[in-house]
């Protein structure tokens, strides 16, 4: 495993299986179970990143973010405070005959955020969207559907504000 800069780093948990590339700084209260976090990336406070995801190089999470299973983040994206991620289309407690499902008893569906895309702070990303190559999503939006590359969404559902120049 890389050395890495990690302030207070008794203060987080970094599981024996994740992969830290060169120069990446993670802050104290964060969780990292299996993921995979390209160099001279930035991790906040209080961020958990799950099992199976990935994040580029050079991009900065922000603190209390949720990034869960399945996540794919490109190289230089920027992802605001409080940001969540949802990989499951139909979230239960239990399965139709009244059992508590267990782990792995649910669809996992894969997002992608692709390079150079920026994600305002409060967003929710439901599962299964792709967020193009230098999108902006506006604070507070919920992404329910694929944005395309350069473009800017915001509002509940998010919608095209406009496209940005060149």
């Amino acid at each position: 495993m890389a050395e890495n800069k990690t302030p207070h780093a008794e203060l987080r948990y970094i599981a024996p299986d994740v992969e830290l590339g060169e120069e990446v700084t993670i802050r104290q209260f964060t969780n990292l179970y299996g993921c995979r976090i390209g160099d001279e990336t930035r991790v906040g406070t209080f961020v958990e990143i799950q099992r199976g995801a990935t994040i580029g190089k050079r991009c900065k999470i922000g603190s209390h973010s949720f990034i869960c299973e399945g996540v794919h983040i490109g190289d230089g994206c920027f992802i605001g405070h409080n940001v969540s991620f949802i990989n499951d289309r139909f979230p239960a407690a239990v399965g139709p005959d009244g059992e508590l499902l267990g782990d792995g008893e649910w669809e996992m569906v894969e997002t992608h955020v692709e390079d150079g895309a920026a994600i305002g702070t409060g967003a929710i990303i439901m599962c299964g969207v792709r967020i193009g190559k230098r999108a902006t999503i506006g604070a507070g939006a919920v992404v329910t559907k694929n944005v395309k590359p350069g473009t800017i969404v915001a509002g509940v559902p998010a919608r095209l504000i406009r496209r940005k120049e060149n």
